[in-house]
């Protein structure tokens, strides 16, 4: 699992319930960060454990990785992966204006998405975990009404890469984002995200729970909040769901 060039190791799996759980069953021997990559995932999930569809010949990986950052840092790498998506995206396609970043943690492709990250951790493990419609999409019906469709990358722009080709360009994207969070925080890299971003300074709808908040998406600040301006109050938003 090691690499001879000092980068993250590499764990490649034929299947496996699901990377990010695969990534916590790694954590005894880990000594350095750890891509984890799977033909198949038969329990594979997104965010607030909502299922998420893994055929072969999409990207089922994650990176695991220990650290010491309080939780709050910890969590801002959720932009940092997904500034690199965007960054592998863009070398692999030459297609930078088709892709835009959705708060807090997708990758759009043509106003669809085509991937999600979700961000795990137990004790001083992380889990980033990525999933990348390379070749198919869910059918927009099996998303919640009003939510952005999902899109495949092969069919928006042709271009047909395998899950390790992927990897190829996403680990030194990310190794590339991570040494600037290491070095200058959320601050380094928020101007970059900001330039990505879906929907900036146009009226979006933040679902938090049963509370729903329709307003301006005026900026995301120093802490990775949505600061969405409604009508009554100006509101800095930790965690919602974001629909257009």
């Amino acid at each position: 699992m090691s690499r001879s060039d000092g980068g993250p190791g590499r764990l490649m799996l034929a299947s496996v319930d699901s990377t990010n759980a695969e990534a916590f069953r790694q954590a005894p021997s880990l000594t350095g960060p750890l891509w984890i990559l799977a033909a198949e995932q038969t329990a594979g999930r997104g965010r607030r454990a909502r299922p998420w569809t893994s055929p072969p010949g999409n990207f089922h990986g994650t990176l695991a990785m220990r650290v010491a950052e309080p939780p709050a840092q910890v969590a801002l790498r959720s932009f940092v992966a997904a500034l690199a998506l965007r960054d592998a995206f863009v070398a692999l396609t030459g297609l930078p204006e088709s892709f835009a970043l959705k708060w807090p943690n997708d990758v759009l492709l043509n106003g669809g998405k085509v991937a999600g990250i979700l961000l795990e951790a137990s004790g001083d493990i992380l889990a980033i975990g990525i999933g990348v419609n390379l070749i198919a999409a869910p059918p927009a019906s099996a998303v919640e009404p009003g939510a952005v469709p999902p899109v495949g990358l092969l069919q928006e722009t042709g271009l047909r890469i395998t899950p390790e080709g992927f990897l190829n360009a996403l680990a030194p994207a990310y190794a590339a984002r991570e040494a600037a969070f290491a070095q200058g925080g959320f601050a380094a890299l928020r101007p970059d995200w900001l330039a990505h971003a879906a929907r900036l300074g146009k009226r979006i709808t933040a679902r938090t729970g049963t509370d729903t908040r329709e307003g301006i998406f005026e900026t995301v600040d120093a802490t990775g909040n949505l600061i969405l301006r409604t009508a009554s109050a100006t509101l800095a938003i930790p965690a919602a769901e974001v629909f257009f």
